[in-house]
């Protein structure tokens, strides 16, 4: 589960409301799903930095300009008000949500048409937009939504507080959730990088070589191994507070390792990573793939310690992430189980771990129900299978500990087995020689700078490093990522009392 920081940390205010809207559709449910499966095991992963928004949404600490013109009421509304509403408030997937709602899909066709909306329309607007984003569960279980979403229009001033009242609700919910799940031992719960970022990068962009020797490396080399350990000591901080002991494992943001980031990671106390089966065989030297060595947990020796790592399937991993949306969900559940039985019939009886290790938010929304029919058969057939039994990681490594040592671990992502969604287009580049400027610019104020200012500095470069700004540089269709990257360093400048590059002041955009 990640969303990346969007929060402006000198104004308070997001004008995204992704954290907000993906907690009420997508944190809660997924968890509470479980109580109708006793015998599954899930292992979660919560990164920090999503953690910190989703607590500041539930305790009103952030401003959110899509939910503060959701509250200003309609009669109220400018001409500036009513176009963002008009262009921002359909952002919801059109065939598996708006299609379903008639007064939503009414609403819809009035806007392509480009039919004047009344003021009753922009009401029922600012209601089915957020009505919408909560999870059918949800919609279907609370009696107060039932009634809404059955009443489906016309609404009041008052109907539109009870939505977002409900909102805040779930959102306060979340952590509650894992930790009764976590007591239950249901669930595992592992964390990442603070704000998300690739570790490897961050060592070095040299890596980035390593991983893919054609990639093209920024003119300014970025290597704050430093900043590698204060990412993961944060993370671990952050997981203690909010779930009551450290975590076990680790879920490498994008699934990016490289061998000179594992003593951090070994020298935090983390027991176990994950990353992608190509990396595996790309460690091993090994082509084609082996399953016999993909079904089991490694060990990563090093001087620093052990640490274990697990792989996953890769092609189990995408049926759910990207292909099984499309399909009859009793179709593409009976597709999975037959995938883990061929497995278990090529290990003839041996003991396998097979890890499924996938996005936890954004496929849902392209599923039928948002992914419950599908979970919920799927879970059910899981439960019931004589062959097959759902573990969490830690659980599995008690019992059974791993023999074969890794003795490189090769450098790369679940994308490619390289970096080059983060680093190697001049786009991306660009943005890496301008994080390496202004991170230069921190090292030269230390001493000289109070302790809170230099704090709220590191924070600011913490978010800086995060993944999103770079995976979406040069194909970023509403330049929204680009904008916030530009925004993070800016404060950055200001906060350390340094004059703001002029180049941070224009789009960074193909």
């Amino acid at each position: 589960m990640h969303q990346p920081y969007y929060k402006n940390l000198l104004t308070r205010e997001t004008d995204l409301p992704w954290v907000r809207l993906h907690a009420v559709k997508d944190y809660l449910d997924m968890v509470e799903m479980l109580e109708k499966f006793p015998k599954m095991r899930l292992v979660f992963n919560l990164v920090p930095s999503l953690l910190e928004q989703i607590e500041d949404y539930a305790s009103r600490n952030i401003h959110d300009k899509f939910l503060e013109l959701t509250l200003k009421p309609a009669k109220d509304l400018n001409q500036q008000d009513k176009k963002f509403i008009h262009d921002k408030f359909f952002c919801i997937n059109k065939d598996k949500v708006i299609a379903l709602i008639p007064r939503y899909y009414e609403l819809y066709f009035k806007k392509q048409r480009k039919i004047e909306f009344t003021q009753a329309d922009y009401l029922d607007l600012q209601v089915w937009f957020n009505l919408a984003w909560i999870d059918p569960g949800f919609r279907s279980d609370m009696p107060e939504l039932k009634a809404l979403a059955a009443k489906g229009r016309y609404f009041s001033e008052e109907d539109k507080q009870v939505v977002l009242c409900k909102q805040e609700c779930i959102l306060q919910g979340i952590i509650p959730a894992y930790n009764k799940f976590i007591q239950k031992k249901q669930i595992e719960v592992t964390t990442s990088p603070y704000y998300h970022p690739i570790l490897p990068l961050l060592d070095s962009t040299d890596n980035a070589r390593e991983a893919n020797p054609a990639s093209s490396l920024p003119a300014i080399k970025f290597s704050y191994p430093e900043d590698v350990a204060l990412q993961i000591e944060e993370a671990i901080a952050c997981h203690k507070a909010k779930f009551n002991a450290p975590p076990a494992g680790m879920w490498p943001s994008e699934e990016s390792v490289c061998e000179s980031i594992l003593p951090f990671i070994i020298r935090s106390g983390i027991k176990w990573i994950v990353a992608d089966e190509a990396i595996l065989f790309k460690s091993l030297g090994k082509v084609p793939r082996d399953a016999k060595l993909l079904y089991h947990p490694h060990l990563l020796e090093r001087q620093e310690g052990g640490l274990n790592i697990v792989f996953r399937d890769r092609n189990l991993s995408d049926l759910i992430g990207f292909t099984y949306q499309g399909w009859e969900a009793k179709r593409a559940v009976d597709d999975f189980m037959h995938h883990l039985q061929q497995i278990n019939k090529a290990m003839r009886g041996r003991e396998t771990l097979v890890t499924v290790a996938m996005d936890g938010e954004n496929a849902w929304e392209y599923y039928e129900s948002d992914g419950h029919n599908f979970l919920e058969l799927l879970y059910e057939e899981i439960s019931n299978s004589k062959f097959v039994k759902a573990v969490t990681i830690s659980e599995y490594l008690s019992e059974h500990q791993p023999k074969k040592n890794i003795k490189h671990l090769a450098a790369g992502s679940w994308i490619y087995a390289e970096f080059s969604k983060w680093i190697g287009s001049p786009y991306k580049n660009k943005a890496w020689e301008w994080l390496a400027l202004a991170r230069k610019e921190l090292e030269e104020v230390k001493g000289q700078r109070s302790r809170v200012n230099l704090e709220l500095a590191v924070k600011q470069m913490h978010i800086a490093e995060g993944s999103d700004w770079f995976w979406w540089y040069g194909e970023d269709p509403t330049g929204d990522f680009d904008r916030l990257f530009r925004m993070h360093l800016r404060n950055f400048y200001t906060i350390i009392e340094k004059k703001i590059p002029e180049y941070l002041n224009t789009p960074l955009v193909p």
